[in-house]
């Protein structure tokens, strides 16, 4: 990679990670298709949601990036070109002063959907940004992490986008927000499998360091076939082509599950992360889909 001049955009950029913003956005998307379905979709605050939720993302990534650095944790078997504190990249204080400005800005497009959503909204934001910094800070370390991805990738960004566009909750969302945390932790577990050796070193207790390799390997594959399930139940509700064409999800997730057992450690299964994000690309679109298809 050429050289990166520090505190420049493209440092900035290369920080914020990019391609982590599928995972923040697939709930949103998911959700507004649910919500279409059920012909609620109002535009304004679907965008405001998906401005929430990316910018949240990239914050959540900013202070991933600068408690690594300052804890020492990045290791060179780890360190990827999007962590811009450690290649310095980016200055500590810069990044201090960048998460700051993306989490203003965040605050105010959530203040933004108060008039779709109400007050409670407040609480909602408020709990979004203290777990941003207690997962990388704590919770991470003592096997919160899949516990937050369920709810924060999954329950908290399916509801609140369903509710501020019909103003109440529909049973289906609640399969749904199961089917998002499901699927968004398998890049979770996928890293977790990796670092398993390094983590365990570190100290940092995650459910595959505590219950063991083969454990990871088959929490992988359960919670993408769980994830399914979840959201084939919606059809129950109507909505027939969601427990149809999401099914074709399980071929890549099983293939990808059988190259990860393959390579079983070390740097190779980098390459099981780009497939795991392409793969939760194509359980959205299915999902998608399949709701607007009714």
């Amino acid at each position: 990679m050429t050289q990166v001049r520090q505190n420049s955009a493209r440092a900035w950029v290369l920080a914020a990670r990019p391609k982590t913003l599928t995972a923040a956005l697939i709930p949103v998307v998911t959700a507004t298709a649910l919500a279409a379905s059920h012909g609620q979709f109002r535009p304004v605050p679907a965008l405001l949601c998906v401005l929430f939720a990316a910018l949240m993302q990239v914050a959540a990534n900013f202070i991933n990036d600068l408690f690594d650095f300052l804890k020492g944790t990045d290791r060179e078997d780890r360190l990827g070109p999007e962590r811009a504190c450690a290649q310095g990249w980016i200055s500590a204080s810069a990044m201090r002063v960048g998460i700051g400005v993306s989490l203003v800005v965040a605050c105010a497009v959530g203040c933004a959907l108060l008039p779709f959503g109400g007050w409670w909204l407040v609480g909602l934001g408020a709990a979004c940004v203290v777990f941003a910094f207690l997962y990388t800070t704590m919770l991470s370390y003592c096997g919160l992490g899949d516990l937050l991805v369920w709810v924060f990738f999954g329950f908290v960004p399916v509801v609140g986008t369903y509710y501020v566009q019909a103003g109440t909750l529909a049973p289906e969302v609640w399969w749904l927000s199961a089917a998002c945390g499901l699927v968004v932790d398998t890049l979770l577990v996928l890293n977790n499998y990796r670092d398993r050796e390094q983590d365990r070193l570190s100290g940092k207790r995650t459910v595959v360091v505590t219950f063991g390799e083969a454990f990871g390997r088959y929490f992988y594959l359960a919670q993408g076939v769980l994830g399914y399930g979840c959201v084939a139940a919606i059809a129950a509700y109507g909505h027939t082509w969601v427990a149809v064409l999401p099914v074709l999800y399980l071929v890549p997730h099983c293939l990808t599950w059988r190259t990860m057992v393959r390579i079983f450690q070390g740097r190779e299964l980098n390459r099981v992360l780009g497939l795991t994000s392409r793969n939760m690309l194509i359980f959205a679109l299915l999902v998608l889909a399949g709701l607007l298809l009714g």
